[in-house]
């Protein structure tokens, strides 16, 4: 039997639930408990292998303290007239933000006192990019 691939906008719902739950520091687990499901269930959500209903959507976002189109903002394939275009490219921009490194990036920047401490970790960010790679 032929393995099927995740659908790219299950990925990316599942890549937005694990965003932002990451955000607020919530573990797979909790999350799990607080939508009545397996912690592995959630990880099959966030790595778009199982879809998630519309009602679990709806109760995640609740949860998770988000409107429901928080979870497809940025979704890969919306044309300006509404319609999808299926297989289309995930932004690159939101997709290195959507990764680990991205999330605590994010989350350093926000939980910044002040905005001297943003700038200071914004020149970082770009001193680090602009810098060569060591041979």
């Amino acid at each position: 039997m032929a393995r099927r691939d995740p659908n790219y906008i299950d990925v990316h719902v599942g890549t937005r639930i694990r965003m932002r739950r990451q955000l607020i520091n919530m573990s797979q687990e909790r999350l799990g408990e607080l939508l009545g499901i397996t912690f592995q269930q959630v990880q099959k959500y966030e790595k778009g292998a199982n879809r998630i209903s519309a009602s679990r959507l709806f109760y995640a976002a609740k949860t998770l303290g988000v409107p429901i189109n928080f979870f497809f903002e940025g979704l890969p394939g919306l044309e300006a007239d509404g319609g999808l275009k299926e297989g289309a490219q995930p932004d690159e921009f939101m997709s290195s933000l959507m990764t680990p490194e991205g999330i605590q990036l994010a989350k350093a920047f926000r939980d910044a006192s002040t905005p001297q401490k943003r700038k200071l970790i914004a020149a970082l960010a770009r001193q680090v990019a602009d810098s060569k790679e060591p041979a």
